[in-house]
């Protein structure tokens, strides 16, 4: 899924993303609004992961999507 799908149906999304990545907030995702850097980084920052982890665990949840 591109990122203008994503940014499309981010309402629906963020349940999913919450089920997966429990300590995100609902501001941590507000504030994402599809934005994939911005996902990447907070799940840096949330799960004390490299950058490179997290975007390979967020290019994973895009392909079950």
């Amino acid at each position: 899924m591109n990122d203008d799908r994503i940014q499309g149906n981010w309402k629906q999304l963020t349940g999913r993303i919450k089920a997966k990545w429990g300590d995100l907030t609902d501001d941590d995702l507000t504030r994402a609004e599809g934005t994939h850097e911005y996902l990447v980084g907070k799940l840096q920052e949330r799960y004390g992961i490299a950058r490179d982890e997290a975007a390979r665990q967020v290019k994973e949840f895009e392909k079950t999507l």
